[in-house]
């Protein structure tokens, strides 16, 4: 909002309050064992507890079981933190001025976080091991305007998100190798709801795809190129054909990527929306 309006007085008086109070509350502990460790980053949830985007739930437990410190919670919590810093300065509010915690976060998201082989993220880490499941949640490390991560490290993760995830029609939750992939989202409740998340193809993603290809790119013109004939032949392809005119939830992870859930999801119709500003801001060469 403040980059859209410079509406600094806005931001002060009616949201900087309520940030405030967030972070307060993260840093301090809150519900469903939410809180900050002493390496910076933010634990949430144990197991019986499905809090992150990533909620379906079968006979009450979790189908992604996500507690512990997820990846883009993490992501999440340093471009919050990044920001309140420089709205603390900015406001003179020595409470809110964090330069020692910045750093504690971003080496801490390093040294949990990255896996040197692939080039990537795990998804995440709990009891000390990390769950290396090759899921979209990592490319909100480099989409957002505060990257954890080094700006050499950005391309390896766009990459394998790219090969493992992307279709015509968003990412899909987990990489078609993984045992525990599901390619249709079909059947019962249960099987529908196993499915969910577990290859799942979500069109919201492709809007976090695409800012972290940008900003990873050498060539921002042929990476614009690229994602502009994506959105074409994404709207070409479905707009007509579940709801009219309308961006579906999901789809299936399998070719032909059927659309199913809802037929018109409002975060599936806001980012497309989002990537498409963002491409008209670039030049094409």
């Amino acid at each position: 909002m403040l980059a859209s309006t410079g509406d600094i007085g806005f931001i002060k008086d009616r949201l900087w309050p309520v940030m405030k109070r967030i972070l307060t509350g993260y840093m301090g502990g809150t519900a469903f064992s939410i809180g900050m460790g002493e390496n910076g980053l933010i634990h949430a949830g144990d197991g019986n507890t499905h809090i992150t985007w990533m909620d379906a739930m079968v006979a009450g437990t979790p189908v992604t079981p996500r507690w512990g410190y997820p990846v883009e919670i993490n992501a999440l919590w340093y471009n919050a933190v990044c920001f309140a810093n420089e709205l603390g300065q900015l406001f003179g509010e020595s409470a809110f001025h964090l330069p020692d915690l910045i750093p504690r976060i971003k080496k801490s998201f390093v040294d949990t976080f990255w896996v040197e082989q692939g080039a990537c993220l795990g998804d995440v880490f709990r009891d000390g091991l990390l769950d290396r499941a090759v899921r979209p949640n990592q490319i909100l490390a480099v989409s957002l305007p505060h990257s954890p991560l080094d700006p050499a490290c950005w391309k390896g993760v766009v990459d394998i998100v790219e090969k493992h995830l992307l279709t015509p029609v968003g990412l899909r939750t987990l990489s078609p190798r993984d045992r525990e992939y599901r390619p249709r989202y079909e059947g019962d409740g249960k099987s529908r709801d196993s499915a969910y998340h577990q290859g799942t193809v979500w069109p919201w993603l492709i809007g976090h795809f695409g800012e972290a290809r940008i900003k990873s790119a050498e060539d921002k013109a042929a990476a614009k190129r690229f994602l502009v004939n994506y959105l074409r032949e994404f709207i070409g392809r479905h707009m007509k054909e579940a709801g009219i005119g309308c961006v579906s939830e999901i789809f299936d992870g399998d070719p032909p990527h059927r659309p199913n859930g809802c037929i018109s999801q409002a975060w599936s119709v806001a980012e497309l929306i989002r990537l498409h500003m963002l491409l008209n801001d670039i030049p094409d060469d």
